[in-house]
């Protein structure tokens, strides 16, 4: 599949790889929350629960990115972009001590994009 529903900056990347330097495998959650809460989050693989609500959107840099099934209702048109922004949020992200933290970019998906993603859910 050419289409991505999660992809990230030359930043966000290395940022990822320096992370898995230090904590190993990485694993990432958008929330619905407000504020810092509704930043992704990156986690040590496996500290963070995921539940059956819990959608994977796909991997960065071998790390699986989850998104809570309701707020993937109001973004399933749209691809993320995981970036990188200098500034200290206030939530348990690996980065946040690193003076920097991650966000999202996004765009809409054109229609042959959308068509792509159906026609690979559905097989």
């Amino acid at each position: 599949m050419s289409v991505q529903r999660v992809i990230a900056t030359p930043a966000a990347i290395d940022l990822i790889n320096r992370l898995k330097k230090i904590h190993g495998p990485l694993m990432f959650h958008q929330s619905g929350g407000c504020c810092d809460g509704s930043q992704p989050m990156c986690f040590p693989e496996g500290e963070f629960k995921v539940g059956g609500s819990d959608i994977c959107l796909g991997e960065i840099e071998q790390c699986k990115f989850y998104m809570g099934a309701d707020q993937f209702a109001y973004w399933k048109h749209t691809q993320l972009e995981l970036d990188v922004t200098p500034g200290r949020g206030s939530s348990f992200s690996l980065e946040i001590p690193m003076g920097v933290r991650f966000f999202i970019h996004s765009r809409l998906f054109t229609e042959a994009e959308l068509l792509e993603l159906d026609q690979v859910k559905n097989e």
